[in-house]
C-alpha cells in the first residue's frame, strides 16, 4: 500500500516541474529570441515480484514477470531551437537570424556567450551592444560622422561618411553553429554558454553554408506556442490532480486497514 503512495508522489512532483517549464515558456512568450522549453519524463526503476521466463516446471516457463513500477521523474529539459517569427521594427540596430546560428556577445569577464537575441544598440564609444551593454563581437564601432547605417544579409556592415557621402565599410558580423545546441547551457538574458555536450562553435559567414542570414530592422519573437502552452497547463493539471486522487485512495485503504478490530 504504501508504494503507491510514493509512486503517485513522484507523479505529483513531476507534474510540478512541467507546470514550472509551462509557466516560464509563458512568461517569456514576448520575449525577443527566446526558445521554447519541454519537460522530459522517464520511469523510475522496477520491483521484480516475479522474473520474466521463471521457471515454472521443469519444462515451462511463465511468458511474463511481475514487475512493479516505482513511479516517474523529469530525466530533461529540452530546448527547441526551431525559427521564431520575424517581426518587423525598422530600427537600425535590431537584426534577426533567418535561419541557423547565434550572435556571439562578449561578457564583462571575457568569455563569450551566444544569443539569438538580436536587439542591439550603441554605447557611449558607439559599440554595438545588447540590451545589457555586452559587446558585440567581433566588435563593430560606429563612428560619429556617418549615417544611414546598413547590415547587409551576410553581415557586412556599412554606412555613408556623412561629409565626402562615400560609402565604407566598417565590419563584418559572424555568426557561430554548434552540432547540439540542445547541448548549450542557458544563462538568462537570452545568453547561452558553449558546453561539451554542445560541442566547440563553429564559425561562419552568414547567408553562406548552413548559417542564417541577417534581417536588419527585425527581431526574431519566441517560438512559444501560446495555445500549446494552454493544453499543456490543462493536461498538467489534470494529472497532478488525478495523482492526488490515486493517494486519497491510498489513504482511505489504509484508513480502512487501520479500523479493523480483532
Amino acid at each position: 500500500m504504501m508504494r503507491g503512495l510514493y509512486t503517485a508522489a513522484s507523479g505529483m512532483n513531476a507534474m510540478q516541474h512541467q507546470l514550472d517549464v509551462t509557466s516560464n515558456n509563458i512568461a517569456n512568450v514576448n520575449t525577443a529570441g527566446f526558445k521554447q522549453d519541454r519537460a522530459e519524463f522517464q520511469d523510475l526503476m522496477y520491483e521484480t515480484l516475479n522474473y520474466t521466463a521463471g521457471q515454472t516446471s521443469q519444462t515451462t516457463m511463465n511468458p511474463t514477470g511481475i514487475d512493479v513500477g516505482l513511479g516517474v521523474r523529469i530525466s530533461g529539459i529540452q530546448k527547441n531551437f526551431s525559427q521564431g517569427s520575424l517581426n518587423t521594427t525598422s530600427n537600425t540596430f535590431d537584426l534577426a537570424i533567418s535561419g541557423k546560428g547565434f550572435f556571439q556577445i562578449t561578457l564583462p569577464n571575457g568569455e563569450t556567450a551566444y544569443s539569438r537575441n538580436g536587439e542591439f544598440k550603441l554605447n557611449s564609444d558607439g559599440a554595438i551592444v545588447n540590451g545589457n551593454g555586452y559587446l558585440l563581437s567581433p566588435e563593430i564601432v560606429i563612428p560619429d560622422n556617418v549615417e544611414d547605417v546598413s547590415v547587409a544579409l551576410d553581415g557586412t556592415v556599412t554606412a555613408t561618411d556623412s561629409t565626402t557621402g562615400e560609402s565604407q565599410e566598417l565590419g563584418n558580423i559572424t555568426l557561430v553553429d554548434f552540432i547540439n545546441s540542445a547541448g548549450l547551457i542557458p544563462l538568462g538574458n537570452s545568453l547561452f554558454m558553449q558546453s561539451d555536450a554542445s560541442g566547440d562553435a563553429i564559425e561562419g559567414t552568414p547567408d553562406e553554408e548552413q548559417f542564417g542570414s541577417i534581417q536588419q530592422g527585425m527581431v526574431e519573437l519566441s517560438n512559444v506556442t501560446l495555445v500549446t502552452e494552454m493544453v499543456d497547463l490543462i493536461t498538467a493539471q489534470r494529472a497532478y490532480e488525478a495523482n492526488s486522487k490515486s493517494i486519497t485512495t491510498a489513504d482511505s485503504m489504509l484508513s480502512v486497514v487501520n479500523s479493523l478490530k480483532t
